[in-house]
């Protein structure tokens, strides 16, 4: 299982800004015997975010979230590793979420993810990983539906970049 740590106060606000503000430390673990009981505001939240993956299209039938304090798993047997990604991506820019675990299929190269710093253009982006500003629309595609426009990324924002 891989954890990737993202930005908890930059995002999307799914929860309101209230509850993203206030960080609740993680419950300690259940008991192997003891069922997948959650308090009423951890079953809202985790409502929210799949109503954010299906605003995306992204829900599919076989996900599975588990939301721990500000720790959100997600877990997906039918989906390939590009869906996975992002999956964890749409999850870890949502203001209040600052860590995603997930389990993604076996590959040779570990998937790379870029933070968005102030100032930072997917043109910079794009000449700093794959060699050429002009193929900033690479990384655009790659993090659809996510992203909608080019020019509208955020600081704090963390973007897959392709690696073909």
């Amino acid at each position: 299982m891989a954890i990737w740590d993202f930005v908890k106060d930059a995002g999307k606000s799914v929860f309101g800004k209230a509850e993203a503000a206030e960080a609740k430390p993680a419950p300690a673990s259940p008991p192997p015997s003891a069922g997948p009981a959650q308090d009423p505001d951890t079953t809202r939240k985790v409502a929210a975010l799949k109503a954010e993956l299906k605003a995306l299209n992204l829900d599919k039938d076989d996900v599975h979230l588990t939301l721990r304090g500000d720790i959100v798993k997600v877990e997906s047997k039918g989906a390939d590793r590009e869906t996975l990604e992002k999956l964890v991506l749409a999850l870890g820019n949502i203001e209040g979420i600052a860590k995603v675990e997930a389990d993604l299929p076996e590959q040779d190269k570990a998937p790379v993810f870029h933070t968005v710093k102030k100032g930072e253009t997917l043109s910079a982006i794009a000449k700093a990983y794959l060699g050429s500003a002009n193929k900033y629309n690479a990384i655009f595609e790659a993090n659809r539906p996510m992203l909608s426009d080019p020019d509208n990324i955020y600081p704090g924002q963390t973007l897959r970049i392709p690696q073909d």
